[in-house]
């Protein structure tokens, strides 16, 4: 290395060391208050950042969970369009279950009908009746446990047993007392109790059936259907074959995209897409929700901006400050030969260990906290368990943004005090 790089690498590590040394001496003498009180404003700011937008996202985000763990499974088979069910769905079922990486599955008979409450008495004509139209769905009650633990979901009564013939579970959409809604499009069924007989009608089928249970997953697809055992609903659909409308498959714990991605492939190698639709979880996903998840995750960064942007401007006026009331001690730095850039970096470095500090902070409190507490106990919105959806990737994207800011606005007044002239900052002038 030619002698002068050497010479210049040596100089600069010398101004770096006046520098943090300068900066070490001037956090230690600064009021334990004032750095206390700028550290807690970056750690709000920092909390600000990630907080919010992981809490509008997470919103989302738990429903993406929810219709994953509570709906599809990790990959879910479903009837064509032009299909009236899944073709060859026994031979589908029969690989399945040969497969090691598939934990569980389900299968469901699926057909629209009515529910009436009012099938007994005679209405006026003027009445309109206690009707509603929902889907009807039949499922072995033990395989449907496996893949969505809807039993755990079950708010009022209780939880179809594989011999209750006669026994329905009603989805909280489609009850007045719990989605207290009614309008020309859409109707739901009022003073229906656990125990009550209502009549379930499909097509020219009626069956008499008991209200075992209500359930409300914060899925939509669950909440708007009526459930019985795969028997009754095989009779009440008029299947005269095996044959399903929908299969929910459910990897190892801990699987991921490219798991149910792998799995979709081998079925599509076996040609069972020719009379189904195979999707993974991702896939299945409503786009609605999708799109919301993008628009609340700028609305998140939006407001951390403004976060980012008060700290910014509270760390300029602290060094500022700082920088005018040492105007004087400054000068005479620099009148005894301490290079200004050296002056410059010891503020960069004050900057430093305030967003530093502030993050670290921030860091124990989100992880160690926030996001433990707040999986424990969601968030209840009236459509998902709420929680915070803070990646550590993103999260250190916000902390490498939060610190450069930081450097700037403690940059840009050390450097405005700094190029005073020498004589004129000594005398004050």
């Amino acid at each position: 290395m030619p002698t002068k790089d050497k010479i210049k690498i040596k100089k600069d590590a010398h101004v770096w060391r006046v520098g943090y040394f300068l900066a070490y001496r001037q956090i230690k003498r600064a009021s334990l208050w004032t750095t206390f009180l700028i550290i807690a404003v970056m750690t709000l700011t920092f909390l600000n950042l990630v907080v919010v937008n992981g809490v509008l996202v997470g919103l989302i985000e738990s429903s993406v969970q929810a219709q994953r763990e509570r709906g599809t499974g990790d990959v879910v088979i479903t009837k064509l369009l032009q299909k009236t069910q899944i073709e060859n769905s026994q031979d589908i079922l029969n690989v399945l279950r040969g497969l090691p990486e598939v934990k569980a599955l389900s299968y469901k008979y699926i057909g629209s009908g009515n529910l009436n409450a009012d099938y007994r008495r005679k209405l006026r004509q003027d009445e309109t009746p206690n009707k509603v139209g929902a889907s009807i769905v039949g499922i072995d009650p033990l395989q449907e446990n496996t893949i969505t633990r809807i039993s755990d979901y079950v708010i009022e009564g209780g939880y179809l047993l594989p011999s209750d013939t006669d026994g329905v579970l009603i989805g909280a959409n489609l009850l007045y007392k719990y989605t207290p809604i009614e309008t020309s499009g859409f109707q739901t069924l009022k003073n229906v109790e656990i125990g009550q007989k209502l009549e379930l009608t499909v097509g020219d089928r009626s069956k008499e059936v008991i209200v075992r249970g209500f359930i409300k997953s914060k899925v939509d697809e669950n909440d708007f259907r009526v459930f019985m055992i795969e028997s009754e609903a095989r009779k009440l659909i008029g299947r005269t074959n095996m044959n399903v409308d929908e299969i929910s498959i459910k990897l190892a714990e801990g699987s991921t995209e490219e798991d149910a991605i792998r799995l979709k492939q081998i079925l599509l190698n076996n040609g069972f897409d020719i009379g189904a639709r195979i999707q993974t979880y991702v896939e299945a996903q409503p786009k609605f929700l999708q799109d919301i998840s993008n628009t609340f995750a700028l609305l998140g960064n939006l407001i951390g901006s403004i976060g980012i942007a008060v700290a910014s401007i509270t760390i300029f006026i602290v060094i500022f400050v700082n920088a005018i009331t040492r105007k004087k001690f400054i000068g005479i730095l620099k009148g005894i030969g301490i290079s200004p850039k050296a002056i410059e970096i010891s503020y960069i470095i004050q900057s430093i260990f305030y967003a530093v500090s502030g993050s670290v902070i921030g860091l124990a409190i989100l992880y160690g906290f926030l996001v433990p507490y707040i999986d424990a106990n969601p968030i209840n919105f009236p459509f998902s368990d709420g929680i915070l959806y803070a990646p550590l990737t993103g999260t250190m994207i916000r902390v490498t943004v939060l610190l450069i800011t930081t450097v700037i606005a403690g940059y840009i007044p050390a450097r405005m005090i700094v190029k005073k002239n020498t004589l004129d900052a000594i005398l004050g002038r």
